[in-house]
């Protein structure tokens, strides 16, 4: 074959090679992203509640990890399952929806785990865990005007009326008050601080898909969460006693606004209908529809379930977290994903021992975030590059090959020549 061809020939198969090799993460992660609807924001608004103040931008949206939280298979935004495993019930409504094991953390089943949605009030349970962690429960607040004006639902504080941080809790998570979330998020510095301190912990706990714009989960610009989110938050909060302990209650006694008390009945239908509920938290705005987090336990085993975006009928929402709950007690071993215990850590800094130059490249850089960094071939650029090297490194072999079969064959016929053949 002439050298010329067979140039061609090396260099195509060269880039055919790298052309064809796996596609990074980056390219991964765009393609799940084009077909997971909600991969980046939740669905649009349907009225005005998240139009931002005059001269106010709405937040950007939140970054999108460059891997699932929690393992590969939870980026998906369809079904997932175990290998050989029954599909779930009927009738499940939400957009999103996880099943996973309190204590080991394994997710077992999922639906769009990491699609953002709206949490509406399954929020103050981020809320109450930061309360949980920050206040003592027999701490005395005072309530004010502000608090006794958001809008409703509403416990009924009364303007100066005295409560314990535990009793606002009730409030909190049994009828699910705004306006005991306002009075809690003035106890922990206000709102602007509340909603910080809240969106630290959903970071701390790897819950990255969420965003508090409100300390009770009314829809306000940029609000998000996911699945999979509530599911770490919940775990979370379950591990400080005074939420545990509040989450449960069917019932509890609060001071009525004349004096006296009146009776809180929880709006978690699970407590008085399923068998082992842990407790759990309802919600609903316009926006988020229906959602729900929960848990109970069954032979020694605590499941929790969350639903996103479900609708009441033709099964009300708390019904359909019960059969998914069966689902999931009556499932094998196995899962397809985790629950993380924190948010990925960054790599460590590695300073080199070999020179002083900060600029080097041994040196890691500061802002390195611990994902694989995006160069010109993505992710897996070096495999790339070293196909492409390893073919032109073929193609020069051929090269030096070629001259030195035309320089054989100049020496033999000056030979012949020489000798008169």
């Amino acid at each position: 074959m002439p050298f010329t061809k067979r140039l061609i020939v090396a260099l195509v198969l060269a880039t055919a090679t790298a052309a064809f090799a796996a596609p990074t993460g980056t390219a991964q992660q765009a393609a799940g992203s084009a077909q997971c609807a909600n991969r980046e924001t939740p669905p649009p608004p349907v009225d005005t509640s998240e139009q931002p103040a005059p001269g106010v931008k709405a937040p950007p949206a939140l970054e999108v990890p460059e891997k699932p939280i929690g393992g590969d298979r939870l980026g998906e935004c369809g079904l997932i399952l175990p290998p050989n495993q029954a599909q779930p019930p009927s009738g499940i409504t939400a957009a999103s929806w996880l099943l996973a094991d309190m204590d080991s953390g394994a997710v077992i089943a999922a639906y769009d785990p990491h699609g953002r949605q709206r949490p509406a009030s399954v929020i103050k349970v981020l809320l109450a865990m930061v309360v949980a962690k920050e206040l003592r429960g027999d701490t005395v607040v005072t309530a004010s005007a502000e608090d006794t004006q958001q809008e409703c639902t509403c416990v009924g504080l009364k303007d100066g009326g005295q409560y314990t941080v535990r009793q606002l809790l009730q409030g909190l998570l049994l009828t699910s008050g705004n306006d005991v979330a306002h009075t809690l998020a003035r106890q922990l510095g206000g709102v602007p601080n509340a909603l910080r301190k809240m969106n630290a912990m959903a970071k701390e706990l790897g819950a990255l898909d969420t965003r508090a714009q409100t300390p009770s989960g009314l829809d306000a610009p940029g609000t998000s969460t996911s699945a999979y989110d509530v599911a770490l938050i919940f775990r979370g909060a379950m591990k400080y006693d005074e939420f545990a302990q509040a989450v449960k209650l069917p019932q509890a006694q609060f001071p009525g606004r004349n004096g006296g008390t009146i009776m809180l009945t929880n709006d978690n239908r699970l407590l008085a209908n399923y068998d082992g509920a842990l407790g759990g938290k309802t919600g609903f705005t316009d926006d988020a529809q229906h959602t729900y987090v929960g848990a109970a336990e069954r032979n020694g085993r605590r499941l929790v379930v969350v639903l996103l975006r479900g609708q009441q009928t033709p099964t009300h929402i708390t019904n359909q977290a019960a059969k998914l709950l069966d689902y999931g007690f009556a499932m094998g071993p196995g899962g397809v994903g985790k629950l993380v215990d924190g948010a990925p850590q960054p790599k460590p800094n590695v300073v080199s021992t070999q020179s002083n130059d900060t600029s080097s490249d041994a040196a890691a850089d500061p802002g390195d975030t611990g994902r694989p960094t995006p160069t010109a071939f993505g992710t897996v650029g070096l495999p790339i590059t070293a196909i492409a090297g390893i073919g032109l490194l073929a193609a020069i072999f051929l090269y030096i090959r070629n001259k030195r079969a035309k320089a054989a064959r100049a020496r033999r016929q000056a030979a012949q020549a020489a000798q008169g053949i």
